[in-house]
C-alpha cells in the first residue's frame, strides 16, 4: 500500500500533509538536506519506509463524547503543556545528544519530533506508527519541549540565557546523574497512561538516531473527573501543593511565566523550566501529627488555608501571634520560607507525584517532580530555593535527588517546527 493511502478511513489521505505530499514523502523532507551523507539518519529513513509499507488502514474512533476524543492545540506562538490545564499523567524525558551531533542534525531531529508530536497531539497517527489505533484517543495529550546548554552549544551558542546551567548546589541536594541535566527535554502529558506511553515510544523511535535517554521520570496526579477543574492538586504528604500558582490567563502569569520588561524571557514566547526530582520520606513522615504536619507547612492539612485564615487562598498573616506569644506561621515554616518578600520572585508550577519501589527496609519511595516555570531561573527560582535551603523544616522530610534546567523555546505554526528560531 503506498504510503499516502495508509489512512483511507480518516478523511480519505490523512498520510498527506497540508501541501497535499505524500506522508513518507513529507518524511523524507524532515530528514532534508541534512541527512545527505550521514549515515545514521539514512539508517532511520530507511527504518521509516519500511514501517510505512508495513502499516495498516487506521479506523477513526467513534464519536462517542468520551474524555479521550479531547485534544489540545499544539501549534500556536507558545507551546501548550504549560498554561494547559495540567493532566493525569506526565512524563519527562532527559535526552542527550550523540558524540559529535551536528547543527543541521538537531534540526532534522526537532523538524521530525515536532511532525510526529502535532499529530499525535490531534488524535492521528504518527507517521511510521505502527500501532496508529493506540494515537486514536489523545485524551488532551501535549508535548512540550525545552533545549539543554548543549543542544543549544551545538545549535547556536550565542543565543543561550546566562541562566542556561546547572543550579547553585544546596546543601540538601543529594543529586544522582541518572535524574539530572540533560540535552533536550519532552515533557508528554495527558489524562490516559497508555496515550502517554504510546507518544513516548513515538517520539523515542524518532530520537534514537540522534540521541540516547539519559533519564526518564513519570508522574501522576489524580484521575480525570476525580475533582473538579481547577482544584490545586496534592502531593503525597496529603499537602495542598501550589497554591500560591498565578492563575493561567492573569497578568501576573504573564510577567511571571513569560516575562516583562523588567525582567524579559530569553526570547519571545519563551520561559524557562527547572526540573527537581524531590524524595519524600513518607516513613518518617508518619511519625509526625496532625499539628506538627501542619505546623511545618504552615497551612491547614483539610483545605490548605494558611494557619491563620480560613480559605486556601486567604492571605497569610505572617505578622499574627499564638496566645503564647509565637508566630502562628512559624519562620522555619515551608510556606514562610517559600514566600518572597521580593515580588518578582515567583514562579509557575506545574508538578507530578511520583510513587516508585521503595528501598530494601523502607515501606514507599515516593516523592514529587517538581517542575516549575518562570522567565528566569537566576532571578525567580534561584533566591526561593536559596531560602528553603537554609531554613525549611520541611527538608527533614524531603531530599532532592535530581535537577535539570531547560530553555523552553516558542511554539510554531503549521509546517514548521520547535526551536526554528535557533536556525533562523
Amino acid at each position: 500500500m503506498m504510503s499516502s493511502d495508509r489512512y483511507p478511513t480518516e478523511q480519505g489521505t490523512r498520510g498527506q500533509d497540508s501541501a497535499g505530499r505524500g506522508g513518507l514523502r513529507r518524511r523524507h523532507v524532515l530528514f532534508g538536506g541534512a541527512a545527505a551523507g550521514i549515515g545514521a539518519l539514512a539508517a532511520a529513513g530507511t527504518q521509516i519506509a519500511s514501517a510505512s509499507r508495513d502499516s495498516q488502514p487506521v479506523a477513526l474512533p467513534p464519536e462517542d463524547g468520551s474524555n479521550g476524543a479531547e485534544v489540545e492545540p499544539f501549534h500556536g506562538e507558545r507551546q501548550a503543556g504549560i498554561s494547559t490545564a495540567p493532566q493525569t499523567h506526565g512524563v519527562f524525558l532527559g535526552l542527550d545528544l550523540l558524540p559529535g551531533t551536528t547543527r543541521e542534525q538537531v534540526r532534522a531531529l526537532l523538524r521530525l519530533l515536532s511532525d510526529d508530536a502535532a499529530n499525535l497531539t490531534q488524535g492521528k497517527p504518527a507517521l511510521a506508527d505502527t500501532e496508529g489505533e493506540l494515537a486514536l484517543r489523545p485524551a488532551r495529550l501535549t508535548v512540550t519541549f525545552g533545549f539543554g546548554p548543549g543542544l543549544i552549544r551545538v545549535v547556536d551558542p550565542a543565543r543561550a540565557p546566562g541562566w542556561l546551567k546547572p543550579l547553585p548546589a544546596f546543601t540538601i541536594d543529594r543529586l544522582v546523574p541518572e535524574f539530572s541535566d540533560g540535552d533536550l527535554l519532552l515533557q508528554i502529558c495527558a489524562d490516559d497512561p497508555l496515550t502517554v506511553a504510546h507518544a513516548q515510544r513515538m517520539l523515542l523511535k524518532d530520537s534514537r538516531s540522534f540521541t540516547t535517554v539519559r533519564w526518564i521520570q513519570s508522574g501522576f496526579r489524580r484521575a480525570y473527573g476525580t475533582e473538579k477543574s481547577g482544584t490545586t492538586m496534592r502531593n503525597l504528604f496529603g499537602q495542598v501543593d501550589g497554591t500560591s500558582n498565578p492563575a493561567p490567563g492573569s497578568p501576573e502569569f504573564e510577567r511571571v511565566v513569560w516575562g516583562d520588561p523588567q525582567i524579559p524571557a530569553w526570547t519571545p514566547n519563551g520561559t524557562s523550566l527547572v526540573i527537581r526530582r524531590i524524595a519524600m520520606n513518607l516513613d518518617k513522615w508518619d511519625e509526625l501529627d496532625r499539628s506538627g504536619r501542619e505546623a511545618s507547612v504552615g497551612r491547614n492539612l483539610a483545605n490548605g488555608a494558611p494557619l491563620t485564615g480560613t480559605q486556601e487562598h486567604d492571605e497569610p498573616d505572617f505578622a499574627a501571634l499564638s496566645p503564647v506569644g509565637f508566630p502562628v506561621i512559624a519562620d522555619f515554616s515551608h510556606l514562610r520560607r517559600a514566600r518572597p518578600e521580593d515580588a518578582s520572585q515567583r514562579m509557575f508550577r506545574r508538578a507530578y507525584n511520583y510513587d516508585a519501589a521503595p528501598g530494601a527496609g523502607a515501606g514507599s519511595g515516593s516523592g514529587l517532580i517538581f517542575a516549575s516555570y518562570q522567565a528566569d531561573v537566576d532571578r525567580q527560582f534561584t533566591p526561593i530555593q536559596r531560602r528553603l535551603d537554609e531554613l525549611d523544616i520541611l527538608n527533614q522530610w524531603t531530599t532532592p535527588v535530581g535537577s535539570a534546567v531547560f530553555a523552553v523555546p516558542p511554539g510554531c505554526g503549521p509546517g514548521g517546527f520547535i526551536g526554528e528560531q535557533l536556525f533562523a
